[in-house]
């Protein structure tokens, strides 16, 4: 498994998509498109933010250090765009 120094090195400068929302109750939801097993809430998106940073890094220490090479390298020759129905 990585360690969360390995994490942040070998994913260092890879953009990674937050969709967020605020609920009702005003608390802030938040997944990553990349990673979707991340999902995270906070009082503010500011919070939300941070909370996701850390569940993203904490998910990824699960994978082998050429697991997230392989993982970068796919993030990196994909492409994407929005799409209007």
């Amino acid at each position: 498994m990585a360690s969360r120094g390995e994490v942040h090195e070998i994913l260092d400068g890879l953009d990674f998509t937050m969709k967020y929302r605020q609920t009702e109750s005003g608390w802030w939801i938040a997944y990553c498109e990349e990673v979707p097993e991340a999902r995270t809430q906070g009082e503010t998106k500011e919070e939300v933010r941070e909370n996701l940073k850390d569940a993203i890094a904490f998910i990824l220490e699960d994978y082998t250090v050429e697991e997230l090479e392989r993982f970068r390298n796919n993030l990196v020759s994909e492409e994407s765009e929005l799409l209007t129905l």
